[in-house]
Order: structure tokens, then C-alpha cells, then sequence
């Protein structure tokens, strides 16, 4: 693995993440409690071997910066590393124009590192996947680019960049986005089409060459699916690699294919809810695969108070705690808890998604909510049960789920 870099683009601004996304990178955002979006990918490398990662950064980044220095500190004696990549302006004072030009701006990384393949995976996935399998099928199909891909409904097409492909795997033709009816079907499925993950692995030299001819291209998006993948099969080997075959260490066969794209409100919570049932579609507990992130030197979870005859209680269930919260004679059902969070007396917690040091009062009935970090919630305080007052006073999204952003002050409701 010595012959390979990874190159992470996360440096997108995440807007339809807002409000979680105002103070940080869509990357940075919390994610199963006291994880962040971005550990999953780099999980993915570390678990497979690939432990040569630069991180290319943009917008509000101070967060994920934070994050990433101390929580992904390789081996440097072994020439292991994550390392942050800020906008260099190395052709002017420009941001990043699009995800091949973040690449482009950066050639200088790649060439000095000199590998023989180069991967360029976005940061924004849940998901479990060795890339030392799409690896192996990009060699020995001896490809410039393989695709990762996966395959969705059909009636889903026009929310990704399509796939068209022969039956010996090579790509013959990719549309992003296509318009409802003109989407290209999988070979002898007409009922699922095959969308690209926005993961990407090149023989080096093919990158250079493809970034530095679209970097000339006054006409171009400057984008990977929208301006490479697009015409680049037209010239060169690219291939399509199917992630349903790929399989990792301790995977159930149910969370086979498991990825999600938390690029809405509404994706972000239903992915966060995939870990909380008895028998999750995706499991955080499987150790021999695991997501790493972070320590915290915060004493464990405790549940306090048991006087059943006023009901006050401190249990939660189907339900992840991190360290350091309190539940104090409240109820925690079906939500994920960060860390140093309490819930205190008589209240109810159902469906909610709580960021660090949230603090929610006595006698509080919260329903599908997303709270951000730093908000106390007023004794009595009713949140997702009345769509109408919600939506007077808090961010809903289309499925009704109450989002509550960093700091926010909330006044108490006489």
C-alpha cells in the first residue's frame, strides 16, 4: 500500500445542512454521538492499509482542523499520516471552483508524494467499505479510473450521476443528474440504475493528465462527475466497481451496501436513527472494522434516580448514550445522545439527535428533533409535537424534524 495516496475532498459548504453547518464543515458535523461525518472515510482507509491521507480543506474549517490533528495522529516513523490541507491559492486568490480544481490546485501534493495510484473519495458518506478490493479490481482490469458505484432505484436516478455501463464492467457513458425517463438502466436490470459514490481511484499519471487538460478548459464545471468522469471514458480505461461486492471484516450481510449521503437535514437524521434499532441496519459495534475518532477523558454515562411511584426515573432505550451524560430521572427513547448531555427530571426524550453539552430541563417533552450543541432547554419546554408553534420558533424540515442550532437561546414558555 506503499504505491498509493489517498486524497479526501472535504472542503464543500454544506448548505443544506444548515443550521449545523453555519459555525463548521459539513465534514465536522457530529455524527452516531462521538463520531464526525469525515471519520468514517478515514476509518475506511486506516482499517484497509491505506494510511497516506491528505485532507483537502476549505470553507469553515477551523473545527474539522481541530478535529482531525488530534484525534488522527499516525505514525510518522512508519510515514503514516492525515494531514490538513488548506486552500493554497496557488493560481491566484480563488477558492476551490469545483471538486477536480481542488485536485488541480494541489497537483504539487501528489507529485511530491509520487504514488502509483491515487484514490479521491469525498468526506461526506456513511459508510463501511476496504478499498483494498476496488484496488485489486482497478489493477487487474489495469484501469486509469475505476468508479466506485452503487446500484439504486430507478425512480432515484435524477439525484446522482449515472452510470452506463458494459457487461465486462467498463464504463460507456455517465450522465449527471439525467431528467426522469432518460436514465441509463443496469445490464439486465431495467429497474435499477447504477450511481456513482463519488469515489474515485486513478492511475496517477491518467489524473494528471486528465486535471491539467480540464484545468485549460475556460467552458468546464471543473467537477469531477460533471467535467472527468463525464468524457473521460471516451479516451481512456475506466471501469466501474460494483460496492455490493464489496464486503468488510464482521459485516452482516444486512448492512451489505450500506451508504448514505447526509447531504440533507432529513437524509442526515434517518441516517443517524439507522443506528439506534435493536438490530441496526448499520452497526457501530463491529470491532473488527471499527470507527475511530477521538478520545474524551470523560467519566461513563449515568443513569440516576429509580422512584417509580412519581415516575421519576433516569432510563433510556433503543437509544445511544455517549460518555459523561447525566440522565436524571428522565427518558431517552430511540435517539442518540453526545456527550456531556443531561436530561433531567419528568422529561421525555424520543427520535432526537442531542450535541455536546445540551442540557434539557425538568418536565421537557422533545419529539424529532436535532438539537446543536450548547443549548439549554427551559423547564416545560414542548418541542415536535405542535407543527405550527415549531414552526413559529425553530428551522422544520419537510419531514417535520425540529432542528435547533448551536447556542441557541430558547425562552421559557409561560
Amino acid at each position: 500500500m506503499t504505491s498509493v495516496l489517498a486524497m479526501i475532498l472535504a472542503g464543500g459548504e454544506g448548505r443544506r445542512l444548515d443550521p449545523l453547518t453555519r459555525e463548521r464543515a459539513k465534514p465536522a458535523v457530529p455524527f452516531g454521538g462521538r463520531y464526525r461525518i469525515i471519520d468514517f472515510v478515514l476509518s475506511n482507509f486506516a482499517n484497509s492499509g491505506v494510511v497516506r491521507m491528505k485532507v483537502l480543506v476549505q470553507y469553515k474549517s477551523d473545527s474539522l482542523n481541530t478535529h482531525v490533528q488530534r484525534a488522527w495522529r499516525l505514525t510518522s516513523l512508519l510515514n503514516e499520516y492525515v494531514e490538513i490541507v488548506p486552500a493554497q491559492m496557488r493560481y491566484g486568490p480563488k477558492w476551490f471552483e469545483g471538486s477536480a480544481d481542488a485536485i488541480y490546485q494541489n497537483l504539487n501534493i501528489i507529485t511530491d508524494e509520487e504514488p502509483e495510484h491515487t484514490f479521491v473519495f469525498g468526506a461526506d458518506h456513511v459508510y463501511r467499505m476496504d478499498v483494498r478490493q476496488m484496488l485489486e479490481y482497478h489493477t487487474d482490469n489495469q484501469s486509469d479510473l475505476t468508479v466506485a458505484a452503487i446500484p439504486v432505484p430507478r425512480a432515484e436516478a435524477q439525484d446522482f450521476g449515472i452510470i452506463e455501463m458494459a457487461a465486462d464492467g467498463r464504463m460507456i457513458g455517465f450522465v449527471e443528474k439525467p431528467k426522469p425517463g432518460t436514465e441509463k438502466t443496469m445490464p439486465g436490470d431495467d429497474t435499477r440504475c447504477l450511481a456513482s459514490m463519488g469515489n474515485y481511484l486513478f492511475r496517477t499519471d491518467a489524473l494528471v493528465q486528465e486535471i491539467v487538460r480540464d484545468a485549460g478548459d475556460a467552458t468546464s464545471a471543473h467537477d469531477f462527475g460533471k467535467s472527468i468522469v463525464t468524457s473521460m471514458h471516451s479516451r481512456k480505461r475506466v471501469f466501474v466497481y460494483d460496492f455490493m461486492n464489496n464486503k468488510v471484516p464482521g459485516q452482516s450481510e444486512k448492512e451489505l451496501g450500506y451508504w448514505r449521503d447526509v447531504g440533507s437535514l432529513d437524509a442526515y437524521y434517518q441516517a443517524n436513527m439507522d443506528l439506534v434499532d435493536v438490530d441496526p441496519v448499520f452497526s457501530l459495534y463491529n470491532f473488527d472494522w471499527p470507527i475511530f475518532t477521538i478520545r474524551y477523558n470523560y467519566p461513563p454515562a449515568k443513569f440516576v434516580f429509580n422512584n417509580e411511584k412519581d415516575r421519576r426515573v433516569g432510563h433510556a432505550t433503543d437509544s445511544l448514550i455517549s460518555e459523561g451524560c447525566i440522565v436524571s430521572g428522565g427518558h431517552v427513547h430511540h435517539s442518540i445522545v453526545s456527550p456531556r448531555v443531561r436530561i433531567n427530571s419528568y422529561s421525555y426524550v424520543e427520535g432526537c439527535i442531542l450535541f455536546e453539552d445540551v442540557t434539557v430541563g425538568r418536565h421537557c417533552k422533545i419529539r424529532r428533533a436535532i438539537i446543536d450543541k450548547h443549548v439549554d432547554i427551559p423547564p416545560g419546554t414542548v418541542i415536535g409535537y405542535d407543527p405550527e408553534e415549531d414552526k413559529a420558533r425553530f428551522q422544520v424540515t419537510e419531514s417535520g424534524i425540529v432542528v435547533i442550532p448551536k447556542g441557541m437561546r430558547i425562552e421559557p414558555r409561560g
